[in-house]
């Protein structure tokens, strides 16, 4: 694979990972890299005005250095480039970079980023706006916005879990939800999903079957109302697949349309967002190119290993 001669970095600058940026520069200009496009931010909401003039000057690659929110914003402005993104894991929950399997290490992820295979994944789209992990609304919405900047930073990906139990007793408000445009559920719901990947929020396995390249979203609605029906729910999201649980109903679509009783919170990538009422979710198939790990298959050999055992 030719090495890409013009990197560009957008770098949440608040975010550590090893060594920190300095490391970063340092492994990335090691690459024979010819030229290097730097652009910090101090918050993710300021990463789309940078990634747009990173796409301008027209890079080989684009690396993305930070948490869930920074990358969300990255692949909202790429979507639909031809450009790859490899993306280096430096928040709390990482959780893009979790389910592709890029490694935690600033070491391993730079190294996935040259020496990796550039994939073709789908990409959610919520009202406008681009995910490439989950978007969800009601419990979920509410928990994301109560684990706030401090206590992420105390209690890393538990901030999730302490922040949802304290929205465990609250009401379920009504949902109606349509799937490629049939009516699908309406009920009470404490919390509608909708996933491109497994592994969702906090380090819960929500999708068993997801795949981000499969051309679908998945799509559950949980039932469980308080302390007690949740804790059996994500018990049986531990031990075994939640859809076995009495409590979550799940299912795939192309198109989800989802109406509301009254306006909640509603999260992209683990950042909270504006309540809403109305929420449409659509799939973008194949809509960015990230950099993951190469998987070699056992039974494969090396061009080199070929000619010695020859």
């Amino acid at each position: 694979m030719r090495t890409p001669r013009t990197i560009a970095v957008v770098a949440h600058s608040g975010k550590t990972l090893d060594g920190g940026l300095d490391e970063l520069r340092r492994r990335i200009t090691g690459h024979g890299v010819e030229k290097l496009l730097w652009y910090e931010v101090p918050k993710s909401k300021k990463a789309p005005k940078k990634v747009r003039k990173a796409l301008d000057a027209k890079p080989d690659l684009v690396v993305a250095w930070g948490g869930d929110g920074l990358v969300q914003r990255t692949i909202d402005v790429m979507a639909g480039s031809s450009t790859p993104l490899a993306i280096i894991p430096a928040g709390t929950g990482n959780l893009l970079a979790t389910n592709l399997g890029v490694p935690a290490d600033l070491a391993g992820a730079v190294d996935v980023a040259f020496e990796g295979k550039r994939k073709r994944v789908d990409l959610g789209k919520l009202n406008g706006e681009h995910f490439a992990v989950m978007a969800g609304i009601g419990f979920d919405g509410a928990m994301i916005q109560d684990a706030d900047k401090d206590m992420k930073a105390r209690l890393g990906k538990l901030a999730y879990v302490w922040a949802g139990i304290r929205h465990v007793n609250g009401a379920a408000p009504r949902a109606q939800v349509k799937i490629d445009g049939i009516d699908w559920f309406d009920d009470e719901a404490s919390c509608v999903l909708v996933g491109n990947v497994g592994t969702i929020t906090g380090g819960i396995q929500a999708f068993d079957d997801a795949r981000p390249d499969d051309g679908w979203l998945d799509v559950g609605v949980a039932t469980a109302q308080g302390a007690l029906q949740w804790a059996r729910a994500l018990g049986t999201m531990a031990v075994g697949r939640s859809d076995r649980s009495p409590f979550v109903r799940i299912t795939r679509a192309r198109r989800v349309d989802v109406k509301l009783h009254s306006k909640l919170q509603y999260e992209l990538d683990g950042g909270a967002r504006e309540a809403a009422k109305k929420l449409t979710a659509e799939v973008v198939p194949a809509a960015i190119k990230i950099c993951v790990p190469r998987v070699r298959v056992p039974s494969e050999q090396p061009a080199a290993e070929e000619a010695l055992v020859g």
